[in-house]
């Protein structure tokens, strides 16, 4: 086969596996006309592209290539009625094991939070949740102008590290009832949109840590910094390299703003305005606990696939993760068994991966611009 031909079919299979999983799977920026040919098929058999996937594994062009196709192969396998252990199946997905984590780490992160929230009094989901009210942006539509500003400054800081192509433009969209809290999508020529979920009250806390998540250093950052590689076009997102994605975009935050940086600049540039006084709250301390605790979406999520019952897995979520009743019901939706189980071990496990290895400037570079695997950033 070919480098070409193999390529073909590489994008081939990752559409018609995105098309049975009902799309929003894969970011694709190949030729049209590929993606039209599999929109005007028959929806492939699963166990066919399994097949498909076996045949470009005899050669591919690269190891990344080949942890891309392979994590296909597991997703297409699943869809087939293959039922691994969890954790041997997102292996497969993601080229790491997930492992069930400890509650000793959780307090851990519980003991941070008590100690960076407003001394005041009740319980810590409590504290938190009171904290998180006390910096809501009841104004929404003033969200696009605050994201903006934000957007120019990551970026800036961003450039500071890696050069930035001119011209780029980031646009706010503000939408509602979606599963997501905020997205960040590259469109291809230098232009991105940041979407935030506004059925969700937005805390300006957190107004960098999402902005620098979703944009610059991370995932926007990230695609349009390996847009001219032909293996970038095509990214099935169940795979390792969204591993390595997801770690960076909660890095994103401390790695342009290290230590206080955030709160610093959002009490000149953001909170003022928006009537928003300091209360003694440590933002980077809380959101490095968060960090922590999206480890607690892993374990349910064990639990759910085990077969545990919801209210002990809702329990579970209030206990661990803080959670009120709204947040639990939400998670609960998005805990249900699927072939994308895997992704959500992501965030914990790519965060705890890339933050010992990320020790310097060079290495945010090779994070946005070459194609690493878990492997490569293990030591």
């Amino acid at each position: 086969m070919t480098e070409p031909h193999w390529t073909h079919e590489y994008a081939l299979l990752a559409l018609r596996l995105n098309r049975l999983m009902g799309g929003g799977a894969l970011i694709y920026r190949g030729p049209q006309e590929w993606h039209d040919q599999v929109e005007a098929e028959a929806p492939a058999a699963p166990g066919r592209l399994a097949g498909d996937a076996d045949r470009l594994l005899e050669r591919p062009p690269s190891p990344y290539l080949a942890a891309q196709v392979s994590a296909m192969r597991a997703v297409a396998r699943y869809l087939d009625g293959e039922r691994l252990p969890l954790t041997a199946y997102a292996r497969q997905v993601l080229g790491l094991e997930p492992r069930w984590l400890p509650e000793s780490l959780f307090e851990q992160a519980h003991d941070r939070l008590d100690r960076a929230l407003p001394k005041t009094p009740g319980p810590l989901s409590g504290r938190l949740h009171a904290w998180q009210a006390a910096h809501t942006l009841h104004a929404v539509e003033r969200l696009p102008a605050l994201v903006a500003k934000a957007v120019a400054e990551c970026r800036r800081r961003t450039g500071e590290i890696i050069p930035l192509p001119p011209g780029e433009v980031v646009d706010c969209l503000l939408v509602r009832d979606t599963h997501f809290h905020a997205a960040g999508a590259y469109q291809g020529e230098l232009r991105s949109a940041i979407h935030i979920n506004v059925s969700i009250p937005f805390n300006l806390a957190d107004l960098l840590y999402v902005v620098a998540h979703e944009g610059h250093p991370g995932h926007i950052a990230e695609s349009m910094l390996k847009e001219a590689r032909a293996d970038q076009r095509v990214r099935f997102m169940l795979s390792p390299s969204f591993l390595l994605s997801e770690g960076l975009g909660l890095l994103a935050e401390e790695i342009v703003f290290p230590g206080d940086e955030a709160q610093e600049w959002l009490n000149v540039h953001v909170l003022p305005e928006c009537g928003i006084r300091p209360d003694g709250s440590d933002f980077a301390a809380i959101h490095g606990a968060r960090n922590v605790l999206w480890g607690v979406w892993g374990n349910a999520m064990l639990m759910a696939v085990e077969g545990r019952e919801e209210a002990e897995v809702g329990a579970y979520l209030a206990r661990w993760a803080l959670y009120d009743d709204r947040e639990v019901a939400t998670a609960l939706a998005g805990l249900k068994p699927s072939a994308a189980s895997p992704y959500i071990f992501g965030y914990f496990h790519g965060w705890e991966l890339l933050r010992p290895w990320v020790t310097g400037a060079d290495r945010v570079r090779r994070l946005l611009t070459e194609q690493l695997l878990p492997g490569d950033v293990s030591s």
